[in-house]
């Protein structure tokens, strides 16, 4: 039996649908398994809008105008359910909750806070608590064929070399999950910093225990556990260089693009582990089908990363990040994307305080002086939290096992190698990575490409601004040898001889 023939019929429980992730593999679900059943979103009303509504306005988004164009009826089997991972019994009306084990077949556990700068409480109420409320759920379900669980690659940061398997817990999760309820926020501050040790986030911290958590129902339930790495803009799928967040290195390359990015800490000889979206997902869909065919109580375990198959280093990464936004620069850019990345914290701070956040004052007290609304000492601190961040991941070698993964893949069908496909080979990654560019400028930014040659022209003023800012610090530098190194060597020469002369007079004294 094929991926296809098996989610034939199939009616599938979603969580984090309308997340980057979520709707991704909705699309790829209702476009490559087009006989699938029905998918039920859970989720929640957000800004005024109910959940019948987010989904349907799901439509509107480009990620899904290449299916509908296909296929105009398509989002008729999603159907939203009003519901919240971080409330008891996920939110759902006893009558939801009834229907759902009743008829659904596969869930997908995709919901997480990505907050990395969540505090602990937050963080466990989302990705802890909301995973133990998923799978007491999957206990009711009647004909439960597959729960997937989706993690994080970066969840057991003490491991050289992350193995395709479950570990140890450092804590256990039921008692993290009791401290919350009767701890109170000072109490929570004191002792995160200990509780986190190695975990650089919250985030990673809660995603381990949700994994311990997870293999506590491997025997009741058929369970398995998928670990992407950095997830990038999509490469091929539906198209190249779909992305709806500016989450990770993507942010990074708009912020230096933008020109309010000069430096950023990271090794550039280690490797970018990183993953475009579209082939996470067909991992995940493959995973499922994979996991369901096993007829076992073992929680299967999956890391989807680049690593050794795709191997590309930060260094690289940068280099070719710069020549693309330099040919296909952002709208409005505040300065000449000209950062670049280092390894020496206290260099790197230094030109943070001269080029990022002496500039960021500047520009908030022009826009003072003239009534407009200052906003660049916010972004600068946006990025300095993120920075912080994400230079964990960029200062250390990680190395992710991936043999099991890529054997799922291999293992399907010729044919479905194609549809749910894994690239190990030739992949053109200046091409992924100017998609990734691109789209994060018509995507996020919202900046059509019908503005680039403005921009390219906009560049321009900006490198010849560059150039002039540059030459000026040399002349301004040069200027003061020329005016204050002569002084002060006439100021050497007079206090010398008066400084020998009364060093010599003091010693004739000491032996008189």
């Amino acid at each position: 039996m094929s991926v296809r023939e098996w989610y034939k019929g199939k009616n599938v429980l979603l969580s984090g649908g309308t997340g980057f992730m979520g709707k991704v593999l909705v699309e790829k679900l209702l476009r490559s398994c087009t006989d699938i059943g029905t998918i039920f979103i859970i989720c929640r009303s957000k800004r005024g809008v109910n959940p019948s509504q987010r989904i349907a306005d799901f439509a509107k988004l480009p990620l899904f105008a290449p299916l509908l164009k296909q296929n105009p009826k398509a989002l008729q089997k999603l159907i939203a359910i009003e519901g919240d991972i971080t409330e008891e019994d996920l939110g759902l009306k006893p009558e939801v909750k009834q229907k759902l084990q009743q008829n659904v077949n596969i869930i997908f556990h995709v919901a997480a806070s990505l907050k990395l700068e969540a505090g602990l409480k937050e963080a466990v109420d989302f990705n802890l608590k909301g995973t133990k409320r998923m799978l007491e759920l999957a206990l009711g379900i009647k004909n439960l064929e597959v729960f997937v669980h989706l993690s994080t690659a970066f969840c057991h940061c003490e491991e050289d070399v992350l193995q395709e398997k479950l570990y140890e817990p450092l804590y256990d999760p039921h008692d993290i999950m009791r401290a919350m309820d009767w701890m109170n926020d000072r109490i929570i501050d004191v002792i995160t910093p200990k509780l986190l040790d190695h975990h650089p986030s919250c985030y990673t911290f809660t995603k381990r225990l949700a994994e311990s958590l997870v293999a506590e129902y491997g025997s009741k339930l058929p369970l398995t556990v998928v670990r992407p790495s950095i997830v990038v803009p999509s490469m091929k799928e539906p198209f190249p260089g779909w992305v709806d967040s500016l989450n990770g290195p993507i942010g990074v390359m708009a912020a230096a693009g933008k020109g309010v990015l000069r430096s950023m800490l990271c090794k550039p000889d280690f490797r970018a582990e990183m993953v475009p979206v579209d082939v996470a997902i067909n991992i995940i869909i493959s995973a499922a089908y994979s996991r369901a065919k096993k007829q076992t109580k073992e929680v299967l375990t999956y890391n989807i990363s680049s690593g050794d198959n795709v191997p590309i280093i930060w260094g690289d990464l940068v280099d070719l990040g710069k020549t693309i936004i330099r040919e296909n620069p952002y709208d409005a850019g505040l300065w000449y994307p000209g950062g670049t990345i280092r390894t020496n914290p206290y260099l790197h701070a230094i030109i943070v305080f001269l080029c990022q956040t002496i500039p960021a004052y500047l520009i908030d007290f022009i826009m003072l002086l003239t009534r407009n609304k200052r906003f660049m000492v916010r972004v600068q601190n946006r990025i300095r939290l993120g920075m912080e961040l994400l230079q964990y991941f960029t200062m250390r070698q990680w190395n992710f096992k991936t043999e099991q993964t890529i054997d799922i893949i291999q293992n399907l069908k010729p044919e479905e190698q194609e549809i749910f496909f894994l690239p190990l080979k030739n992949v053109d990654v200046k091409e992924l990575i100017k998609n990734a560019i691109i789209g994060s400028r018509v995507y996020c930014l919202k900046e059509p490409l019908e503005n680039l040659p403005r921009a390219r022209r906009h560049l321009k003023w900006l490198y010849w601004l560059d150039k002039i800012s540059q030459l000026c610090l040399v002349l301004l530098f040069a200027w003061l040898l020329v005016s204050y190194v002569p002084m002060l060597h006439h100021m050497i020469n007079v206090i010398t001889p008066d400084f020998a002369a009364s060093t010599m007079m003091h010693k004739v004294a000491k032996t008189a």
